[in-house]
């Protein structure tokens, strides 16, 4: 079974015991928090409008993080006119701990995560 879930404004498809790296969340490390579930797949699928009622997905905060610098830089020639700004992204790596919908939950198994 998977999920598409919505954070940040953006779209994911999850599975179970899946590991993402997604915008900011404000949880600590070994917080869980929930996603709402825009569709189910598997067997049966699900097509929420916007969301699928009674379906969530559960995920473990692994980590708190920052991406990539990214150098912006600009300059003018015979100008003398130059500019650099630099960003780096707040991101939060989350682990799918459990989906469940349709009358059905699927959870991680706890070996992978421990091995993981």
């Amino acid at each position: 079974m998977f999920a598409v879930i919505k954070t940040g404004g953006k779209q994911y498809r999850v599975a179970a015991n899946d590991v993402l790296t997604l915008d900011k969340l404000e949880a600590e490390a070994g917080a869980t928090v929930t996603f709402p579930v825009l569709m189910l797949g598997g067997e049966e699928v699900a097509v929420g409008a916007p969301v699928v009622e009674g379906a969530s997905v559960t995920a473990e905060v692994v980590e708190q993080t920052r991406g990539k610098k990214v150098i912006a830089f600009k300059k003018r020639r015979r100008q003398n006119s130059r500019r650099k700004r630099g960003f780096r992204a707040e991101l939060t790596t989350v682990r799918i701990t459990e989906i469940s919908g349709l009358g059905k939950t699927v959870k991680a198994e706890a070996s992978d995560a421990a091995g993981a």
